[in-house]
Parts: structure tokens; sequence; C-alpha cells
């Protein structure tokens, strides 16, 4: 350091400066002012925030004056004539109310542990339960399961604020401040106990199920007070998402999300590792599979199929059109005092039902699936349940097989009269008995409006419908399509964007798929037909010809078109647990070989987007629903989206109509032979599933036959016989004009070989050893062929040898014959007019 007197004078003069201290001055003003703006700015942004917080507090209703009670207001619904024909009173047939002293301690302490930890120790609002539930979810794996709002504040969501549909992220702030308001003061009013039973009793549990102890009846079959630890873990487990963790539906998820739950009540105190493991081991799922297939006896509230797909429809357009949770549009639909204007005719459908459930259009001698459940009381008050598996298994153990399927009642019961007596042996008491035969084979009809998407009636099962949204086969059932996916898979493609016609010719010739020993086998016993048109192949129904259009089409480009007709059953890729791959993009879908099926519903408004001249319309079946004060909540407007070229759809038209005239379709053909029809049909492997789509100017369906559990089947044509039935009637009542299928103007014809799919060429063509090779064609403008038959070659011929004729050869001894050009491979029925070997030499007798 530098201690000379210079040095310390230097640096007095410095610290004295003027400019210094002004400099000095304003950094520390400039300092000031930005610690008193950030104060302010704070103040500011506290007060405010405290004045809009306390302004939403002020407009929240006075605690005291609210109800939390279930209520509500029954919904009315409407067919297309704004008839009355169903009433949904979700509080009456959803909800039972039941005390919190009925409820077992499991129960509670299961929805507490998984849905509010800390719900004994906040007063409404618990800021700790947010933080830890922040954090789990960032940092755990198994996400967010640790709901951030209380049990106080999901009951004054779902009771007092609907549920908590807002649309906006201020709507949404403004009412989370005004729930945690509530919530404290309602735990100033309320004790713990008491809002727990309101919530318990209020909770959307899956299945049309609310509250805890109508849940427990739905799956368990047993009062909530018998409810075992596992099984208050899997109801806890539905209450995040009563969908995507339904026991029945959704089991591995329920599964997954049940032992989180047993986990955080082990966890928090309130079982013991030994209750824990007991929980763990139950097989919980097997029984509730068992419940589930009882069936409920038939009450005058069943709904049709066509009123559970209404609620199926409108359920989800809530949640996907306006953000509904689950609880929200179940509750609206069942409490909301909704008005839903529906799509069906009832006419039309009455038609449907009669033909569908009339015996007497079904093969003699079929049999009737047993259904059936029972329920046997123990003296220490547990109940066991069982079903018809479990009558077959019983006689299997006896080491003898019996089929479920029966001719007469009687039959059945003398099994189950066997079986009732064993399972009774060691004491009990028989609580509840069903026993059912569910008509077979089963039948599914799809009627919709091509122009509109309108469907005017549907029947989703053969037989008495026993209760409330139940197994529909026209909506929800997964069958395998057969040759009905012809059209949608391969052909539609095929003429729409891949350059192919109708004329186009494939070699119906033996064949395996690419790179494999499997054999593409036709239809029947007619053999190998040789060079076939496009349309021979859809009237044929001829699977060689499909899966090699189907080749060149390409799958990846028929799967798009397929996606473009909304099926949303296929498989694009799938991976099972031992590795194995899935996938709908391979050539077995030009003939409906699926991983999964479609739907009726689904097929059939693919084919009415051929009817509709190649615009597709989403099937609906409400046109509007009104709220409770009559303002209109949904608006089923159509959604027409063009899939393919009108000339694209007349075209397969044409194909399709001449299935009905001289195809396998005959059977169908309407009494009104001035109404156009076209239409497919579809066979699967063993005769499991019998299909026909058609479609007229006015209406398009679909039908579907089958066993349930997939038997054979031998009368090929009783469903075409039961569609005609229906179709000639609903065109009947409706007093439908004779009516022709428009044809576009860009469609041209002319006159083809349809050995070659060239322009035919006369005296050869049409003088073909075999028969006439030419026909009249339809061409979507600048398709059509320019080029000559280049397949027929008309010979010369000299009688005496059979070989070429010369100049030597008298005339008298010779003739002309036109015979085909082709390198067969194998004997298919062109072999016979292939030029023969011996006219590749001359006449040796003349020459």
């Amino acid at each position: 350091m530098n201690y000379s007197e210079q040095k310390i004078r230097q640096k007095q003069r410095n610290l004295t400066s003027n400019n210094k201290k002004i400099l000095n001055r304003i950094q520390v003003s400039f300092v000031f002012l930005g610690i008193l703006i950030l104060i302010t700015a704070l103040l500011i942004f506290f007060f405010g925030v405290i004045g809009m917080a306390k302004g939403l507090c002020d407009s929240t209703p006075e605690i005291r004056s609210l109800d939390l009670m279930p209520e509500g207001y029954a919904t009315t619904i409407y067919d297309a004539e704004h008839n009355q024909i169903q009433t949904l009173m979700g509080s009456d047939a959803n909800r039972e109310y039941v005390s919190l002293s009925d409820i077992p301690e499991c129960v509670q302490h299961a929805f507490i542990a998984i849905e509010d930890a800390r719900f004994y120790e906040h007063y409404g609002v618990d800021m700790k339960g947010i933080l830890r539930a922040v954090y789990s979810g960032i940092s755990e794996d198994t996400g967010f399961t640790q709901g951030a709002s209380t049990i106080t504040q999901q009951l004054l969501k779902n009771q007092v604020f609907g549920g908590g549909n807002e649309t906006t992220f201020f709507t949404k702030l403004s009412r989370k401040i005004k729930e945690q308001y509530l919530a404290v003061q309602l735990e100033n009013e309320m004790d713990k106990d008491q809002i727990l039973e309101y919530y318990l009793n209020t909770i959307n549990l899956g299945q049309n199920t609310l509250g805890v102890q109508t849940a427990s009846k739905r799956y368990f079959n047993k009062d909530v007070s018998q409810v075992t630890i596992s099984e208050a873990a899997v109801l806890a487990s539905i209450a995040q998402n009563p969908t995507e963790y339904n026991p029945i539906s959704e089991p591995q998820n329920n599964s997954d999300r049940r032992k989180i739950v047993l986990k955080y009540m082990l966890e928090q105190k309130y079982i013991s590792e030994e209750e824990y493991e007991d929980a763990l081991g139950e097989d919980v799922y097997s029984q509730i599979e068992n419940v589930n297939q009882k069936k409920s006896t038939v009450k005058d509230s069943v709904n049709s199929y066509y009123v559970d797909a209404v609620i199926d429809s409108v359920l989800e357009d809530l949640k996907q059109k306006l953000g509904y949770t689950e609880t929200q549009a179940y509750n609206a639909i069942y409490r909301g005092g909704l008005k839903i204007y529906t799509c069906q005719d009832r006419q039309l459908q009455k038609i449907c039902d009669d033909v569908i459930n009339d015996d007497a259009n079904y093969p003699v001698g079929t049999k009737s699936y047993l259904s059936y459940h029972l329920s046997i009381q123990k003296p220490d008050g547990t109940v066991n349940e069982y079903t018809e598996n479990d009558i077959k298994n019983y006689y299997e153990q006896s080491g003898k097989e019996i089929s479920l399927y029966f001719d007469q009642e009687k039959q059945a019961k003398k099994y189950i009269r066997k079986f009732r007596q064993a399972m009774l042996l060691t004491d009990g008491e028989v609580q509840e008995e069903q026993i059912h035969l569910i008509k077979q084979p089963q039948a599914s009809f799809v009627l919709m409006e091509q122009s509109t998407g309108k469907v005017t009636a549907i029947v989703g099962g053969r037989g008495d419908k026993t209760a409330n949204r139940t197994f529909n086969r026209a909506t929800a059932s997964l069958r395998q399509p057969g040759s009905t996916f012809k059209i949608v898979s391969t052909y539609l493609p095929a003429l729409d964007s891949c350059g192919m016609t109708l004329g186009s010719v494939q070699d119906d010739a033996p064949y395996q798929y690419p790179g494999t020993k499997t054999q593409v086998n036709n239809w029947g016993n007619q053999g190998y037909q040789g060079l076939t048109t496009l349309r021979d192949g859809i009237v044929n129904s001829m699977n060689i010809v499909t899966v090699k259009t189907f080749a060149e089409v390409t799958p990846q480009t028929g799967f798009d078109y397929l996606q473009n007709l909304r099926f949303t059953t296929l498989v694009e890729e799938r991976e099972n647990e031992e590795g194995e791959v899935f996938t709908d993009i391979q050539l077995p879908t030009a003939l409906g070989g699926l991983t999964d099926g479609v739907t009726n519903l689904e097929l059939t408004s693919a084919y009415a987007s051929i009817a509709n001249g190649g615009k597709y319309n989403k099937p609906i079946f409400y046109t509007t629903v009104v709220d409770h004060e009559g303002n209109v909540l949904l608006e089923n407007e159509e959604e027409s989206t063009r899939v393919m070229k009108e000339s694209t759809a007349w075209l397969l038209t044409s194909a399709m109509e001449e299935v009905v005239t001289r195809g396998t379709g005959q059977a169908v053909a309407l009494n009104n032979s001035g109404i156009a029809l076209a239409g497919k049909t579809g066979t699967t492997s063993n005769n499991s599933d019998y299909w026909f789509e058609g479609y007229t100017p006015y209406y398009t369906a679909g039908i579907w036959t089958g066993y349930d559990s997939e038997l054979s089947q031998k009368d090929g044509d009783y469903h075409k016989k039961m569609w005609k039935k229906i179709m000639d009637r609903v065109h009947q009542v409706k007093n439908c004009k004779k009516s022709k299928f428009q044809k576009p103007s860009d469609i041209v014809s002319c006159m083809i070989c349809t050995k070659c799919g060239n322009l035919a060429v006369e005296g050869l063509c049409d003088e073909a050893l075999g028969g006439s090779t030419v026909r009249t064609e339809y061409f979507a403008k600048g398709s059509e062929p320019t080029g000559k038959c280049n397949c027929h070659v008309k010979y010369k011929v000299c009688r005496a040898s059979g070989q070429l004729a010369t100049v030597s050869c008298p005339d008298s001894q010779c003739y002309y014959q036109v015979y085909l050009k082709k390198e067969e491979v194998s004997e298919t029925k062109d072999t016979p007019y292939i030029v023969p070997e011996r006219l590749s030499q001359n006449c040796e007798i003349h020459g």
C-alpha cells in the first residue's frame, strides 16, 4: 500500500470532488426510486388481488341458502315428430341415499386417502395438500393421482357450481376462489361427517351410478355396508374418471389405481400391513365380471336400443363440445331437465323391431344361449355370485361336457337345479336367481337417411331388452365385416385415385399373399375364372381379384381411405405383451380380415357416403338438446365431407346394382323394382357373420346376423330376406316413388373387351371362343380406354390338320377362330380358349 503524504491528499481531493458527490447522489436516488416503484407495484397487485377476491367472495351465495342434497329435473326424449318417447329420471333410478353410519369406514377411508388425505385436518381448503399434489405430480411416475381439491370443494363444485364446466381460465379461477371461500364457510356451518356423507352420495361412479350405495350394488351386488377393503378401493378408484377407471370396461386401469388407493390407505394408517396384503390378493374383478353378466328383470323404464344410443351420443358431445366432465355430463342428462329431440322415426323403428324380432325369419332349429345369475348368502353374511360359466365349469369338473345353448328353458333348468343344490350343500340362502335364454343367432340393424346422416332406426339385438344401456350390437359390437369391406377398402380407392376402372382386369388364378404360403381362396366351388374385370370382381365377390387390386392400391392407401370414412376401430399398429404386432395396414384388410372388427353403425355410414354421391355425413341420433331454461345446449348440425369423387360413388353404385340383379345379393331385390337398389353381401370364415349393406335413393341400411359366440351358421340367405322385408315396408309406408340413382355429367361409356379392358374390336371380341367378351362399361370422363383389344387373335384354321391354314388349304376346309392370347400359369376357365400349341405350326397335310 502507498501511504505517502501526496497519495493521501489525492484521495481526500477525490472524496470532496463535487462531480463525484453528484454522481453518488444520482445513483442513490435511482436505487431508492426503483425500490419505491417495486413496493408500490407490489402493493397495487396485492390490494388488487385482495379486492378482486373480496368482490368474488361477496358475489357468492350465502352458505345458509345452499341445499347440498341431491336434486334435479327429469329429462325428456322426443322422436323426430316431437312425440315423447322416454323420460330419464336419474335421481329415482340411479341413486340410493345412505347415511354415513351405514357406510363402512373402509369406504370412507378409501375415498379420503386418494381424494383428500388431510380431510380431517384442514378447514375446507388444504394449501399443504395442493403443494403436495403438485410436487407429487411433477416428481413421481404415478402422475397427478392426488387431487388438489378437497372433498369439501368437490362437493361444492358438483352441487353448487354445476361440476365446474368453465371454458376460460378467468372463469375457472373465479369459480375456484368462490369454491374455496364457500368451503371454509361450509366447514364452519357443517361438520365433517355431514360433508362426507353428502359427497359419498353424490359422486359419479360410472355405469349410471351416483353414490356408493348404487355403485356397490351395481359392481358387487351387495349393500355398501358389506363392502370389503379391496372393493372399497375399487369404488374410490373410479371417482377421478368414471370412464377411464370403470372396473367393467377398463378393469386394468381400475386395478392399477386400486393399488395406489390401497398404498395410500396403508401409508395413512387406515389399514394394517396384513389387511393391505389381503386386499391386494382378493380377486375382486372376477366377482365384478360375474355380477355384470346377470340380467335385470324387464321393467317399464327400460330404454330402447335407440334411446341408449341417444344417451351415449349426448353424453359424448357434452364432454367433447362443451368440455363437461363425466359427472357433469351425466348430471345434465339425468338431472338437468333437458329436452332431447332425436332423429327416430317411430313408424320405421317399429318395422325394424317387428322383422328382427320375428322368430319365423330365422333358420329352424336354432338354439338359445343360457344367461344365468345366482346369488347365495352364507350364514356369515357373505354373498357368493354364480353365472352360467360356473354351471359349465361345474359339470366339466364332474367329467361331463355341456353346451350353454338350449332348445327350451326346461332343458336348461334341469342342469340349473342340480348346480343350485350343489352350491347350497354348504348352507346358505338363495338371495336372487335369474334365468334368461338369449335367442341365437343374434342380429343388428341400422337405418339411415344418407342425405342428412340421420339415423332413423336401429335394432341392437334380438329378443327382450332387460336393462338400460346394455350391450348394443348395432353401435358397440365389433365383428369382422367380410366381403362388405371390399368396396370401401379396395374398390373405392382403386377407382378414386389409383388409375383403375371397372373395366380394369385381374387374373383370377391361384394366388398366395406375397411373401407367404397362405393361399387366397374364392368363395364357393366355381373354380378360377381367369381374366376378370373389377366390375365382375365386385358382382361375384371374388377374393383373389380383390386382393390383387388391393396390392396395387397398397394397404396404406386403403387404410387412409378407411380413416376418411371415420372407421374408429381400425388398428394402425398395436403390440401385445408377448411382443406380437398387429395392424390393419395389410392385405387381408381387403377381405375384411381385421384385428378387432367394425360396428354396424360405422359400416352403414360408410356405405351411406357412397349413396350420398361421395359425401360423408356423420351419423346423428339427435338434432337439438335444450336445457331446463329453454336455451339450446347442443345443436347437431350436419357435418358433410367429400370423401370420394361423385363419379367414383356412381361407378361403385353401378357395380353394386348388379350385385342385386345378377350377383350374390339377388335375394334382397325389392318388390317395387322401380326403386333403384345397390348393395354388397358379406360373409366371414366359417359363416360366423352374415352381412348385407345396401341403399336406395332414399335410405341406407345394414344388417348383421350371427351368434354372439361366433358359432358357424348354415342358412346364408335369411338375413338378406329380413333386409328385403324391412326395406320393402319402409319404402311402402313412406310412399317412396320410383327413382334411379342420379348419374353425374362426367360419366361416359364405351364398348370394352372384358378380357383386357381395352376397346372391343368388332369381329374379334364379339366372336371370341367361349362367347362374346363385349360389354358396355362406364367410366369417369378421361379414364376411358383409348387402345383396342390386345388379348384376342383371329386365326384361319385348317379342319383337316387343326393347324394354321396355308394358301394350299382348300377354303372349304378352313374356318376362322378367335382365341385368347394369355400366358396361363394354372388352369382357369380361360384355359380352353387360349391359343393352342398346334397353331404355332402351318398345316402339315396341305403344306
